[in-house]
């Protein structure tokens, strides 16, 4: 059994609130899966399980963006209410962490009704603010501002309540009432999502500098003898590496001149 107390409750209850600022703040970064699950994962006692799905959900939200009118879907509300489902299923293997990354990616998309009536409900405080602002009343155009943001937060924490208020029983009878079948499928289709926003990201970042270290990073670790700090280190190393040369320069079409770029003098050359 994975029953959560009344005080770890409260904490995720923060969590999610936090969580909600964040999704419009953009400063402490608490929507962010790695963020959002590490922490649900620390205050409820089980934080290698919410490193790990938090770790999962992060790749595919590196894909997520607000272009234009167009809204990303809520990592959010699909980080807290994916760890909150993952400790009250009690079962933190892999099969199970891949369920909870499943299920995330249809409440991403929910979040964004929430997202939309919040910010519509918002309007009406903003009309308040300017009314304020126009009779030189700067403590109300702050309380509006502030209830503006209370309701990001209660859009995540009001959904995280809801879903600790279900008995832990029930959670798990629906976890474990899932066909082998549903269970694989989400699994396979979680690992695509993935796949899709790391390629998302790799498609904007990716330069003809950029492809040399990006083939060396699958073949450290392909190396199962290197840690996770092992890894770090030579990833630092080469970033030093690079800089240092980058500020020497190279020459550059043959002797001609020199960028700041040595490695793409060198591609130039060949």
């Amino acid at each position: 059994m994975s029953d959560i107390s009344i005080i770890s409750a409260i904490l995720v209850v923060v969590v999610a609130f936090l969580a909600g600022l964040e999704g419009i703040l953009d400063q402490f970064q608490f929507h962010q899966p790695i963020i959002a699950c590490t922490l649900i994962g620390l205050v409820t006692g089980h934080l290698e399980a919410g490193v790990m799905l938090g770790g999962s959900l992060q790749l595919i939200a590196l894909g997520w963006a607000n272009i234009g009118a167009a809204v990303a879907p809520d990592a959010a509300l699909a980080s807290v209410a994916a760890a909150i489902i993952l400790i009250k299923g009690g079962d933190f293997s892999r099969d199970a962490i891949g369920v909870a990354q499943g299920v995330a990616i249809p409440l991403a998309v929910a979040g964004l009704f929430l997202t939309t009536l919040v910010r519509t409900v918002s309007v009406s405080l903003v009309h308040g603010a300017d009314k304020a602002a126009k009779e030189g009343n700067i403590a109300g155009v702050e309380r509006f501002h502030l209830m503006a943001l209370a309701l990001q937060g209660l859009r995540i924490a009001i959904p995280a309540a809801l879903l600790l208020a279900i008995p832990t029983e029930a959670v798990q009878s629906a976890l474990e009432a899932m066909p082998d079948w549903l269970i694989g499928g989400m699994n396979v289709g979680g690992g695509m999502v993935v796949a899709v926003g790391y390629a998302m990201v790799i498609n904007m970042m990716a330069t003809r500098e950029v492809w040399p270290f990006f083939a060396l990073g699958f073949v450290f670790a392909a190396i199962g003898d290197i840690t996770l700090i092992g890894l770090g280190a030579i990833g630092v190393a080469i970033a030093l590496i690079y800089l240092n040369l980058s500020k020497k320069g190279g020459s550059g079409n043959g002797g001609g001149s020199a960028s700041n770029d040595p490695i793409g003098d060198i591609l130039e050359d060949y």
